[in-house]
């Protein structure tokens, strides 16, 4: 019987580098499309399934909540049990992770040659591994992979494990190859992958049979991307964007949550597509209480509040990473639940309806489930009013919606428009610099990114050392020394996992990063566990904060 890799027909993972290669040194998008198309056409569709994820940088369904749980400093030992060198590379102005690998692996490999599925296959037993020992089993089963990789193979292997790929795909520009490569107009690609949430599913279906495609749909208990917002300076300007047209809701200091309902089965998905039902029982009771429509797909903000005041962030996640004890843990961090939106009801989706037909159908469909307080001022000086009454109430600030922007999935787009008492943003920390006096052994430095939504890269654009206690700093350093990629001399780079919420006083340019900004005075606010690093505010938000757009 020939095996997977006996057979040459089999995609080699050496194809998937040569093309990550062959992108990041490919300016033009559209050529960045032909060259994905072109490279996935020539798969079956489990392949097509599998390297369009591993091209993203990911190894699993988004939704999963799966992970490698394997750092920088792990994948470097992995290295040096496959025969590699890392002692003799300096970290000093590292940029790439994974182009110091190749740097110090052997040219020689053992056994045949790699494939995408074996690849695949083994990334899934180092996800799954358990028990004791687990650690040093993840460890064997990644350099088992690096002994057979090329240099350039590993430098892919090391990019993927860290979640770092810097070849300037994203997301969009593959579904746009995924439409090529079936012959599809672009909308209707994304159309599906608001209901499949899977980039991966998607291209196998394409793959496999394009006029499939009309028949997907979104469907209940399988989580949409949720919709994302830029932020605006205050309710004027955020009026000017959208042309005057515009409703106000309070923006709640809580976390946003996905609730799909049918009769009395009730599931609910973070922001990161993650199911987190058992988490919050009550929510689920008091929905179950509520009298809603049903079938439903309810968007909304759950809050952890006492005395009718809302709790600090950190309280409610408390909730979302509770795996024992849950009903004692609710008693103790009471929350409550309010709707914003609706995206499903009955038998159909309501993503492309107008932001005020949603609005409609879920006054009609919440019952007694509670709704975000909402108005859609005449007057600016109404809707200051209204932004007033939510910081009064203790909440962040209000969002401004326009009334005509249907909900568009994972989707940075300018409908929706932040608005807090001070502007904050959500950056990643990429490095982290270790502290003295006080601080020492402590990474108290915390350089910040924001994504480029050109390239996909993350740009620095500043530092801040102040925000955080000392038990936080404490927790921080824990956290990144986990997610450490390497070192130089003081400087800890580290993957881009960690998201935190950033207050600052002001913009300027500067050329002392590449993204020709810097925050003045930047202080952390509070670590963003609900937030991936790829839902991070973007460079662009920076400029249009600077020009007070």
């Amino acid at each position: 019987m020939q095996t997977d890799s006996e057979d040459p027909a089999k995609a080699q993972f050496a194809a998937l580098a040569q093309l990550g290669e062959r992108l990041a040194a490919t300016p033009s998008r559209l050529e960045r499309t032909r060259l994905i198309a072109e490279f996935l056409r020539g798969l079956t569709p489990e392949e097509v399934e599998r390297a369009t994820r591993l091209l993203l940088g990911r190894a699993f369904p988004e939704g999963e909540g799966r992970r490698l749980s394997l750092g920088g400093r792990a994948v470097w030992q992995a290295v040096e049990a496959a025969g590699g060198t890392p002692a003799e590379t300096s970290w000093a102005g590292a940029r790439d992770f994974g182009e110091l690998v190749r740097q110090v692996m052997p040219p020689q490999t053992t056994g045949p040659p790699l494939t995408v599925n074996q690849v695949y296959e083994t990334f899934a037993a180092i996800a799954d591994a358990a028990g004791a020992g687990v650690r040093q089993r993840r460890l064997d089963l990644l350099a088992g992979l690096l002994r057979r990789a090329s240099p350039l193979e590993a430098k892919y292997l090391a990019k993927i494990v860290v979640g770092e790929m810097r070849h300037g795909v994203q997301e969009g520009i593959v579904l746009d190859a995924i439409a090529a490569l079936g012959g599809l107009p672009s909308a209707a690609v994304r159309s599906a992958q608001q209901a499949l949430s899977d980039v991966g599913r998607l291209a196998a279906l394409v793959r496999s049979d394009p006029t499939q495609l009309a028949d997907v749909a979104v469907r209940l208990f399988h989580p949409i991307k949720p919709m994302l917002a830029q932020s605006a300076a205050d309710v004027a300007a955020a009026a000017a964007a959208l042309g005057g047209r515009l409703a106000l809701e309070w923006k709640l200091d809580g976390a946003r949550v996905q609730i799909h309902t049918r009769g009395d089965e009730v599931r609910i998905f973070s922001r990161r597509l993650q199911d987190i039902t058992r988490s919050l029982p009550d929510v689920v009771d008091t929905v179950r209480r509520a009298g809603a429509a049903t079938p439903a797909v309810f968007e909304g903000e759950v809050i952890a509040v006492a005395g009718g005041r809302p709790l600090p962030f950190q309280e409610l996640m408390r909730r979302f990473r509770r795996v024992r004890d849950i009903d004692a843990t609710a008693r103790d961090v009471p929350v409550d639940l309010y709707l914003f939106d609706l995206l499903y009801l009955g038998d159909r989706p309501l993503l492309d309806q107008p932001a005020v037909a949603r609005w409609a159908a879920l006054e009609s469909a919440r019952g007694a489930l509670a709704r975000v307080p909402h108005t859609r001022p005449p007057t600016s000086a109404e809707g200051e009013a209204f932004y007033q009454s939510a910081l009064a109430a203790g909440h962040e600030g209000v969002m401004a919606k326009a009334l005509d922007s249907a909900y568009l999935p994972g989707v940075r787009g300018a409908a929706w428009l932040k608005i807090k008492r001070s502007v904050t943003l959500d950056l990643v920390v990429i490095a982290a610099d270790w502290g003295y006096g006080r601080r020492h052994g402590w990474l108290s430095n915390y350089h910040l990114a924001a994504r480029d939504p050109g390239s996909g890269e993350l740009a620095a654009v500043g530092k801040t050392f102040k925000g955080p206690t000392d038990a936080e700093f404490r927790a921080i350093t824990e956290r990144l020394l986990s997610l450490r990629t390497g070192e130089a001399d003081a400087t800890v780079f580290v993957r881009p996992e960690l998201v935190v919420e950033v207050r600052f006083d002001g913009i300027q340019k500067s050329p002392h990063y590449p993204s020709g900004l810097a925050l003045r005075f930047a202080r952390i606010v509070r670590v963003r566990d609900d937030k991936r690093a790829d839902e991070a505010d973007t460079v662009d938000t920076l400029r249009q904060l600077m020009s007070g757009v």
